[in-house]
């Protein structure tokens, strides 16, 4: 299955250009990570050891270790135990 991970952007130029300066920046993957079919990780992201990102997620922002993030944008709906057990499921999602 297909996931996308970007390494580079653009900054929002001026009117006459809307495409301004390229940026840069590192996608990191922990040992153990798994990312959904169809996610898209972007630029200066880190996917912490053991997380889960659903599929056709969007992640904008890091992902802690051992937690299970979905949707666009990626929100928090899980934390993990160590083992890959529940360890306590989120009614209402954080932005990630």
């Amino acid at each position: 299955m297909n996931a996308l991970i970007v390494t580079g952007s653009h900054e929002v130029g001026s009117a006459v250009k809307r495409a301004g300066e390229l940026t840069r920046g590192p996608v990191q993957i922990g040992d153990g990570a798994w990312i959904g079919a169809g996610a898209v990780v972007l630029p200066g992201v880190t996917i912490g050891n053991g997380s889960i990102i659903g599929a056709g997620s969007v992640v904008m922002k890091d992902v802690a270790a051992n937690t299970v993030v979905m949707g666009n944008p990626a929100r928090l709906v899980r934390r993990l135990d160590n083992d890959g057990a529940d360890a306590a499921r989120l009614d209402e999602g954080a932005n990630v």
